[in-house]
Protein backbone atom coordinates (compact mmCIF):
# COMPACT_ATOMS: atom_id res chain seq x y z
CA UNK A 1 0.00 0.00 0.00
CA UNK A 2 1.30 3.38 0.67
CA UNK A 3 4.73 4.04 1.83
CA UNK A 4 5.50 5.68 5.22
CA UNK A 5 8.13 8.65 5.20
CA UNK A 6 9.54 7.08 8.41
CA UNK A 7 11.27 4.62 6.53
CA UNK A 8 15.25 4.50 5.85
CA UNK A 9 16.61 4.18 2.32
CA UNK A 10 19.87 2.56 3.51
CA UNK A 11 21.10 -0.96 2.40
CA UNK A 12 21.58 -3.42 5.28
CA UNK A 13 23.13 -7.12 5.10
CA UNK A 14 20.72 -10.11 4.89
CA UNK A 15 19.44 -12.08 8.23
CA UNK A 16 21.68 -14.45 8.08
CA UNK A 17 18.94 -16.67 10.65
CA UNK A 18 16.25 -15.94 7.54
CA UNK A 19 16.74 -19.41 5.41
CA UNK A 20 16.82 -22.36 8.21
CA UNK A 21 14.07 -20.40 9.97
CA UNK A 22 11.96 -20.72 6.62
CA UNK A 23 12.81 -24.38 6.16
CA UNK A 24 11.46 -24.91 9.68
CA UNK A 25 8.24 -23.25 8.87
CA UNK A 26 8.10 -25.57 5.70
CA UNK A 27 9.05 -28.36 7.39
CA UNK A 28 5.96 -27.91 9.48
CA UNK A 29 3.38 -27.54 6.94
CA UNK A 30 4.39 -30.14 5.06
CA UNK A 31 3.70 -32.19 8.13
CA UNK A 32 0.52 -30.79 8.95
CA UNK A 33 -0.43 -31.42 5.00
CA UNK A 34 0.26 -35.13 5.67
CA UNK A 35 -2.23 -35.49 8.19
CA UNK A 36 -4.54 -38.44 6.46
CA UNK A 37 -8.33 -38.00 6.71
CA UNK A 38 -10.46 -41.50 7.27
CA UNK A 39 -11.16 -42.91 3.82
CA UNK A 40 -14.60 -41.52 2.61
CA UNK A 41 -14.76 -38.13 4.38
CA UNK A 42 -16.13 -35.40 2.44
CA UNK A 43 -14.90 -31.97 1.75
CA UNK A 44 -16.99 -30.58 3.64
CA UNK A 45 -17.02 -32.62 6.48
CA UNK A 46 -13.84 -31.89 8.97
CA UNK A 47 -12.02 -33.83 12.06
CA UNK A 48 -12.98 -33.67 15.86
CA UNK A 49 -9.20 -32.23 17.19
CA UNK A 50 -7.14 -30.91 14.39
CA UNK A 51 -4.28 -33.32 13.59
CA UNK A 52 -6.59 -36.31 13.29
CA UNK A 53 -9.26 -38.08 15.37
CA UNK A 54 -11.27 -41.47 15.02
CA UNK A 55 -14.77 -39.12 14.88
CA UNK A 56 -15.77 -37.61 11.78
CA UNK A 57 -18.54 -34.75 11.88
CA UNK A 58 -20.48 -32.97 8.94
CA UNK A 59 -19.22 -29.55 8.86
CA UNK A 60 -20.07 -26.56 6.89
CA UNK A 61 -17.02 -24.86 4.30
CA UNK A 62 -14.82 -22.75 6.82
CA UNK A 63 -15.69 -19.93 4.31
CA UNK A 64 -19.24 -20.17 4.73
CA UNK A 65 -19.00 -20.22 8.24
CA UNK A 66 -17.34 -17.26 8.56
CA UNK A 67 -18.83 -15.30 5.68
CA UNK A 68 -22.85 -16.22 6.45
CA UNK A 69 -22.81 -17.73 9.55
CA UNK A 70 -26.63 -17.01 10.09
CA UNK A 71 -26.23 -20.65 7.66
CA UNK A 72 -25.59 -22.82 10.47
CA UNK A 73 -28.53 -24.66 12.12
CA UNK A 74 -26.68 -26.68 13.92
CA UNK A 75 -23.83 -26.42 16.39
CA UNK A 76 -20.53 -25.51 13.98
CA UNK A 77 -17.87 -28.50 14.23
CA UNK A 78 -15.62 -27.73 17.22
CA UNK A 79 -12.20 -28.73 15.52
CA UNK A 80 -9.61 -27.83 18.09
CA UNK A 81 -5.80 -26.67 17.57
CA UNK A 82 -3.63 -29.26 18.26
CA UNK A 83 -0.19 -28.26 19.61
CA UNK A 84 1.54 -28.97 16.48
CA UNK A 85 -0.83 -25.81 14.60
CA UNK A 86 -0.04 -24.02 17.81
CA UNK A 87 3.41 -23.93 16.75
CA UNK A 88 3.09 -23.65 13.47
CA UNK A 89 0.82 -20.10 14.25
CA UNK A 90 3.93 -19.45 16.75
CA UNK A 91 6.36 -19.77 14.67
CA UNK A 92 4.87 -17.98 11.23
CA UNK A 93 4.67 -15.05 13.76
CA UNK A 94 8.12 -15.11 15.09
CA UNK A 95 9.27 -15.63 11.66
CA UNK A 96 7.73 -12.42 10.10
CA UNK A 97 8.54 -10.31 13.45
CA UNK A 98 12.16 -11.11 13.56
CA UNK A 99 13.49 -13.16 10.84
CA UNK A 100 11.83 -13.03 7.58
CA UNK A 101 13.86 -10.96 4.79
CA UNK A 102 12.65 -7.37 5.01
CA UNK A 103 10.89 -5.53 1.90
CA UNK A 104 10.02 -1.59 1.43
CA UNK A 105 7.03 0.68 1.36
CA UNK A 106 4.24 -0.59 3.46
CA UNK A 107 0.35 0.08 4.10
CA UNK A 108 0.81 3.70 5.20
CA UNK A 109 -1.59 3.45 7.45
CA UNK A 110 -4.75 4.30 5.33
CA UNK A 111 -6.26 0.80 5.01
CA UNK A 112 -5.14 -1.32 8.11
CA UNK A 113 -6.37 -4.80 6.80
CA UNK A 114 -5.03 -8.51 6.47
CA UNK A 115 -7.13 -9.98 3.91
CA UNK A 116 -8.90 -13.28 3.77
CA UNK A 117 -8.65 -15.46 0.96
CA UNK A 118 -12.29 -15.10 -0.42
CA UNK A 119 -13.43 -12.87 -2.95
CA UNK A 120 -16.71 -10.62 -3.25
CA UNK A 121 -19.39 -13.01 -5.08
CA UNK A 122 -20.18 -12.28 -8.84
CA UNK A 123 -23.34 -9.16 -9.29
CA UNK A 124 -22.03 -8.24 -5.57
CA UNK A 125 -20.61 -4.68 -4.59
CA UNK A 126 -18.51 -4.27 -1.57
CA UNK A 127 -18.68 -0.69 0.09
CA UNK A 128 -16.07 -0.39 2.68
CA UNK A 129 -14.86 2.90 4.99
CA UNK A 130 -11.27 2.67 6.06
CA UNK A 131 -11.20 4.82 8.93
CA UNK A 132 -7.86 5.22 11.44
CA UNK A 133 -6.47 8.28 13.36
CA UNK A 134 -3.25 8.92 14.86
CA UNK A 135 -2.94 9.88 18.36
CA UNK A 136 1.40 9.16 18.40
CA UNK A 137 3.11 9.95 15.43
CA UNK A 138 5.65 11.84 13.51
CA UNK A 139 5.87 15.14 15.14
CA UNK A 140 8.03 16.62 12.25
CA UNK A 141 8.48 16.88 8.07
CA UNK A 142 10.33 13.96 6.51
CA UNK A 143 11.37 14.40 2.96
CA UNK A 144 9.01 17.48 2.64
CA UNK A 145 6.01 14.61 3.45
CA UNK A 146 3.46 15.94 6.21
CA UNK A 147 3.89 14.49 9.84
CA UNK A 148 1.33 11.57 10.83
CA UNK A 149 0.97 13.01 14.08
CA UNK A 150 -2.66 13.64 14.97
CA UNK A 151 -3.48 12.61 10.93
CA UNK A 152 -7.30 10.71 10.61
CA UNK A 153 -7.44 8.90 7.13
CA UNK A 154 -10.38 7.85 5.35
CA UNK A 155 -10.45 5.54 2.33
CA UNK A 156 -13.23 4.57 0.33
CA UNK A 157 -12.69 1.12 -1.18
CA UNK A 158 -15.16 -0.37 -3.70
CA UNK A 159 -15.23 -3.96 -5.01
CA UNK A 160 -17.02 -5.68 -7.38
CA UNK A 161 -17.10 -9.42 -7.86
CA UNK A 162 -16.78 -10.64 -11.42
CA UNK A 163 -17.57 -14.51 -11.61
CA UNK A 164 -17.13 -16.87 -8.38
CA UNK A 165 -12.82 -16.49 -8.59
CA UNK A 166 -12.08 -12.83 -9.15
CA UNK A 167 -12.93 -9.42 -7.94
CA UNK A 168 -11.76 -5.96 -8.30
CA UNK A 169 -11.28 -3.13 -6.60
CA UNK A 170 -10.74 0.50 -6.30
CA UNK A 171 -9.30 2.99 -3.67
CA UNK A 172 -9.66 7.12 -2.66
CA UNK A 173 -7.52 7.96 0.04
CA UNK A 174 -7.95 11.00 1.94
CA UNK A 175 -6.63 12.74 5.02
CA UNK A 176 -7.65 15.07 7.29
CA UNK A 177 -5.43 17.02 10.00
CA UNK A 178 -5.05 21.01 11.62
CA UNK A 179 -3.48 22.83 9.57
CA UNK A 180 -3.86 21.41 6.29
CA UNK A 181 -7.38 20.34 6.25
CA UNK A 182 -9.62 17.74 4.12
CA UNK A 183 -6.63 16.46 1.65
CA UNK A 184 -6.89 13.80 -1.40
CA UNK A 185 -3.97 11.38 -1.75
CA UNK A 186 -4.69 9.12 -4.07
CA UNK A 187 -5.97 6.58 -5.91
CA UNK A 188 -5.22 2.39 -6.04
CA UNK A 189 -6.70 -0.07 -8.32
CA UNK A 190 -6.47 -4.07 -7.28
CA UNK A 191 -6.99 -7.12 -9.23
CA UNK A 192 -7.62 -10.20 -7.19
CA UNK A 193 -8.50 -13.81 -8.26
CA UNK A 194 -8.94 -17.01 -5.70
CA UNK A 195 -8.47 -20.80 -6.07
CA UNK A 196 -12.29 -21.75 -6.66
CA UNK A 197 -13.90 -23.91 -4.33
CA UNK A 198 -14.25 -27.06 -6.17
CA UNK A 199 -9.95 -27.72 -6.04
CA UNK A 200 -10.51 -28.56 -2.69
CA UNK A 201 -7.66 -27.12 -1.28
CA UNK A 202 -6.66 -27.66 2.31
CA UNK A 203 -6.42 -23.45 2.58
CA UNK A 204 -7.91 -20.46 1.19
CA UNK A 205 -5.75 -19.41 -1.50
CA UNK A 206 -5.96 -15.73 -3.27
CA UNK A 207 -3.07 -13.65 -5.58
CA UNK A 208 -3.86 -9.97 -5.71
CA UNK A 209 -2.14 -7.04 -7.33
CA UNK A 210 -2.35 -3.20 -6.32
CA UNK A 211 -1.29 -0.24 -8.46
CA UNK A 212 -1.66 3.32 -7.88
CA UNK A 213 -0.41 7.06 -7.39
CA UNK A 214 -0.23 8.89 -4.12
CA UNK A 215 0.70 12.47 -3.78
CA UNK A 216 4.08 13.21 -2.79
CA UNK A 217 3.05 14.97 0.37
CA UNK A 218 2.15 11.68 1.77
CA UNK A 219 4.45 9.09 0.29
CA UNK A 220 7.64 9.98 -1.03
CA UNK A 221 7.04 7.36 -3.88
CA UNK A 222 3.72 8.42 -5.98
CA UNK A 223 3.54 5.34 -8.23
CA UNK A 224 3.96 1.97 -6.19
CA UNK A 225 2.84 -1.60 -7.30
CA UNK A 226 2.22 -3.96 -4.80
CA UNK A 227 1.67 -8.19 -5.74
CA UNK A 228 0.08 -9.97 -2.74
CA UNK A 229 -0.50 -13.48 -1.88
CA UNK A 230 -3.25 -14.35 0.76
CA UNK A 231 -3.41 -17.53 2.45
CA UNK A 232 -5.99 -18.25 4.94
CA UNK A 233 -7.28 -21.09 7.11
CA UNK A 234 -10.37 -21.80 9.61
CA UNK A 235 -10.01 -24.02 12.55
CA UNK A 236 -12.84 -24.08 14.48
CA UNK A 237 -13.30 -21.58 16.30
CA UNK A 238 -9.68 -20.00 15.03
CA UNK A 239 -9.05 -18.19 11.95
CA UNK A 240 -5.28 -18.01 10.50
CA UNK A 241 -4.29 -15.60 7.58
CA UNK A 242 -1.31 -15.01 6.14
CA UNK A 243 -0.20 -12.26 3.58
CA UNK A 244 3.18 -12.32 2.70
CA UNK A 245 3.20 -8.42 0.14
CA UNK A 246 6.05 -7.87 -2.45
CA UNK A 247 6.07 -4.15 -2.98
CA UNK A 248 7.59 -2.26 -5.94
CA UNK A 249 8.43 1.57 -6.31
CA UNK A 250 8.18 2.79 -10.00
CA UNK A 251 8.27 6.54 -9.06
CA UNK A 252 10.49 7.63 -6.40
CA UNK A 253 13.29 7.82 -4.37
CA UNK A 254 13.18 3.87 -3.71
CA UNK A 255 12.73 3.27 -7.57
CA UNK A 256 15.59 1.68 -7.27
CA UNK A 257 15.94 -0.05 -4.01
CA UNK A 258 14.21 -3.35 -5.75
CA UNK A 259 11.37 -5.16 -4.24
CA UNK A 260 10.15 -5.12 -0.48
CA UNK A 261 8.79 -7.45 2.15
CA UNK A 262 6.10 -6.05 4.05
CA UNK A 263 4.03 -9.24 5.35
CA UNK A 264 0.74 -8.67 7.32
CA UNK A 265 -0.11 -11.67 9.89
CA UNK A 266 -3.98 -12.04 11.49
CA UNK A 267 -4.66 -14.24 14.20
CA UNK A 268 -8.51 -14.26 15.94
CA UNK A 269 -10.72 -16.52 17.84
CA UNK A 270 -14.72 -16.97 17.81
CA UNK A 271 -15.65 -15.99 20.60
CA UNK A 272 -19.41 -16.27 20.08
CA UNK A 273 -20.72 -16.11 16.14
CA UNK A 274 -21.33 -13.10 16.18
CA UNK A 275 -18.23 -11.99 17.86
CA UNK A 276 -14.50 -12.49 17.26
CA UNK A 277 -11.12 -11.12 18.54
CA UNK A 278 -7.26 -11.52 18.07
CA UNK A 279 -4.61 -9.96 16.63
CA UNK A 280 -2.94 -8.22 13.71
CA UNK A 281 0.45 -7.68 12.74
CA UNK A 282 1.86 -5.60 9.83
CA UNK A 283 5.42 -4.78 9.36
CA UNK A 284 7.66 -2.78 6.70
CA UNK A 285 10.78 -4.64 6.71
CA UNK A 286 13.06 -3.16 3.59
CA UNK A 287 14.18 -4.11 1.12
CA UNK A 288 13.66 -7.98 0.09
CA UNK A 289 17.27 -9.90 0.78
CA UNK A 290 18.47 -6.51 2.76
CA UNK A 291 16.97 -5.27 5.39
CA UNK A 292 16.86 -1.95 7.31
CA UNK A 293 17.96 -2.08 10.70
CA UNK A 294 15.62 -2.86 13.43
CA UNK A 295 15.16 1.00 14.70
CA UNK A 296 14.53 1.73 11.17
CA UNK A 297 11.98 -0.96 10.54
CA UNK A 298 7.89 -0.23 10.40
CA UNK A 299 6.25 -3.06 12.85
CA UNK A 300 2.51 -2.70 13.90
CA UNK A 301 0.76 -4.82 16.08
CA UNK A 302 -2.96 -4.29 16.56
CA UNK A 303 -5.74 -5.81 18.77
CA UNK A 304 -8.79 -6.27 17.25
CA UNK A 305 -12.59 -7.55 17.04
CA UNK A 306 -14.69 -8.47 14.20
CA UNK A 307 -18.50 -8.43 14.63
CA UNK A 308 -20.29 -10.56 12.47
CA UNK A 309 -23.90 -9.44 12.95
CA UNK A 310 -24.83 -9.97 9.04
CA UNK A 311 -23.41 -11.31 6.07
CA UNK A 312 -24.07 -8.03 4.29
CA UNK A 313 -22.27 -6.11 7.00
CA UNK A 314 -18.49 -6.04 7.89
CA UNK A 315 -17.62 -4.34 11.10
CA UNK A 316 -13.61 -4.27 12.82
CA UNK A 317 -12.44 -2.17 15.20
CA UNK A 318 -8.50 -2.39 16.84
CA UNK A 319 -6.18 -0.64 18.34
CA UNK A 320 -2.48 -0.72 17.50
CA UNK A 321 0.70 -0.11 18.90
CA UNK A 322 4.19 0.24 16.43
CA UNK A 323 7.22 -0.15 18.92
CA UNK A 324 9.73 0.42 16.44
CA UNK A 325 11.33 4.25 15.81
CA UNK A 326 10.16 4.06 12.63
CA UNK A 327 6.39 3.48 13.33
CA UNK A 328 3.68 5.36 14.68
CA UNK A 329 3.42 4.82 18.22
CA UNK A 330 -0.41 5.01 19.23
CA UNK A 331 -3.15 4.00 15.96
CA UNK A 332 -6.92 3.28 16.09
CA UNK A 333 -9.11 1.59 13.32
CA UNK A 334 -12.18 0.69 11.98
CA UNK A 335 -13.27 -0.91 8.63
CA UNK A 336 -16.88 -0.49 8.16
CA UNK A 337 -18.74 -2.60 5.25
CA UNK A 338 -21.57 -3.19 3.58
CA UNK A 339 -22.59 -5.72 0.94
CA UNK A 340 -25.05 -5.00 -2.15
CA UNK A 341 -26.62 -7.67 -4.41
CA UNK A 342 -27.34 -6.56 -8.06
CA UNK A 343 -28.30 -9.99 -9.03
CA UNK A 344 -30.93 -12.49 -8.20
CA UNK A 345 -31.76 -12.76 -4.67
CA UNK A 346 -29.75 -15.84 -3.32
CA UNK A 347 -30.29 -18.50 -0.89
CA UNK A 348 -28.94 -16.25 2.50
CA UNK A 349 -30.52 -12.97 1.45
Amino acid sequence: MLESPWKSRKSHPPAAKAVPILRQLTARLNRLRKVRRPQGLKPTDDLIGFGGTTKVVPCYKASDLRVFPQLVKSRPCKTGLSARAVGLVASLIVGCVFLAPRGACGQGNYEIQVYGADTVPPKNLMVELHSNYTITGQRKYLDGVYPTNHQEHETLELTQGINDWAEVGFYVFTSEQDGHGVQWVGDHIRPRVRAPDRWHLPVGLSLSTEVGYQRAVYSPDTWTWEIRPIVDKTMGRWYLAFNPALERTWHGPDVNQGLGFSPGVKVSYDFTRQISGGFEYYADYGRLGAPDDLRQQQQQLFAVTDLNVSPKWEINLGVGVGPTAATDHLIVKGILGRRFDWGRKSAVD
